[in-house]
C-alpha cells in the first residue's frame, strides 16, 4: 500500500512564524505566557507546553504583571494592547501580517461606513480568536454571520460592508455573499450600497483546489486536524466532497484497519494549523497497517 503526503499541507506562514517565535522565546525563558491555543491542534499544544508554554485565558490575562505574553498568528482586539500597557505585559507579537492587515482594513471600513448609518458584517465562526479580533476594530458593533438565519440580525435597507474571517471556505463566503446580494435587492435598496470583500487567505483558499486533486489520486484520504480548527473543518468538507473515504484524525491513535481494505493509495493531508511532524506519524502508522491488511 503506497502512502503520501501532501506536500501543500502544514502550517501556513502564520502559524509557522508564531511557533518559530514561541520557541525562540523558550530557548531564554523558562515559561512563557500564550493568550489562547498557539495554534488549534491538541498535539503542537501539548509539545510546546512541554517546553514551557503556559496558555492563559482573557481573565487570566487580567491578574498578570511584569511578564511576558504571546499575541499568536489569530491577533488580538485592540483592549488587549491597552491591558498590556496598564499591567506593564511585555508582548511578543506573533499576529499573522495577513491579519493584521485585515484588522486595518475593517477599521478603516468601520470608520467610513459610520458616516453613513453602514454595518459591518464578518462571515466567520463567533467566538473564534481572530473574529474577535476583528470585531474590536469596530468596538465590537460588527454583525457575525455564519449562515442565513444569522442575517436575520442585518438591516438591509442601510449600507452593508462585508468581510471574512481569513481562514473561511471561498465557497461559503461567495454563498454568503449572494445571499446578501439577494437581501439587499428584496429591501430595494441599490446594490452599489453592499460592498463585498473576499478577505480569505490565498495560502488558505490556494489549498482548496490542490487538495481536490491530491483527494482524487487515492483511494483513500486521512485528513489530520484539531477538531477545534475552523481551518480544518472547512478544508475537510472540501476533500470529502471530493473523495468519499476520507477519515478525519487527531492523531494516528484515531485509525481504524478497516478503511484501508482494499487500498492501493492512501493520501494523508491536513490543515494550516497540522504539523508536518503529526502528519509523519499517522504516515508511519498507516504504512503498519497496510503491511497487516490484505489488499
Amino acid at each position: 500500500m503506497n502512502v503520501t503526503i501532501d506536500k501543500n499541507s502544514g502550517y501556513c506562514f502564520g502559524v509557522e512564524y508564531a511557533i518559530q517565535m514561541a520557541e525562540d522565546e523558550l530557548e531564554n525563558s523558562a515559561e512563557l505566557y500564550c493568550l489562547g491555543d498557539i495554534v488549534h491542534n491538541r498535539m503542537e499544544v501539548e509539545r510546546l507546553h512541554q517546553q514551557g508554554l503556559r496558555v492563559i485565558d482573557r481573565e487570566q490575562l487580567g491578574t498578570l504583571h511584569d511578564c511576558k505574553v504571546l499575541i499568536r498568528a489569530h491577533g488580538e482586539p485592540p483592549e488587549t494592547y491597552e491591558l498590556a500597557l496598564r499591567n506593564n505585559l511585555t508582548l511578543i507579537d506573533a499576529s499573522c501580517p495577513v491579519v493584521l492587515k485585515l484588522q486595518n482594513r475593517v477599521k478603516h471600513a468601520f470608520d467610513a461606513t459610520r458616516r453613513q448609518d453602514g454595518q459591518i458584517v464578518i462571515y466567520g465562526q463567533p467566538g473564534h480568536a481572530e473574529v474577535a479580533g476583528l470585531a474590536g476594530q469596530t468596538g465590537n458593533r460588527a454583525i457575525i454571520v455564519m449562515n442565513e438565519a444569522d442575517l436575520d440580525q442585518v438591516d438591509f435597507s442601510r449600507p452593508v460592508t462585508l468581510f471574512s474571517q481569513t481562514t473561511k471556505s471561498t465557497a461559503g463566503f461567495y454563498r454568503m455573499k449572494a445571499l446578501i446580494e439577494q437581501r439587499v435587492a428584496a429591501a430595494g435598496t441599490p446594490q452599489e450600497t453592499f460592498d463585498a470583500n473576499d478577505s480569505i487567505c490565498r495560502q488558505v483558499s490556494n489549498r482548496e483546489p490542490q487538495l481536490r486533486r491530491f483527494a482524487q489520486e487515492h483511494d483513500v484520504i486521512v485528513f489530520v486536524s484539531g477538531r477545534k480548527s475552523s481551518n480544518g473543518k472547512a478544508l475537510y468538507a472540501v476533500v470529502q466532497q471530493t473523495n468519499p473515504r476520507s477519515y478525519f484524525v487527531e492523531n494516528e491513535q484515531e485509525l481504524a484497519e478497516a478503511w484501508f481494505e482494499g487500498a492501493q493509495s492512501v493520501g494523508i493531508c491536513g490543515a494550516t494549523s497540522t504539523p508536518m511532524w503529526l502528519m509523519q506519524r499517522v504516515a508511519d502508522r498507516i504504512a503498519e497497517i497496510g503491511a497487516a491488511v490484505p489488499a
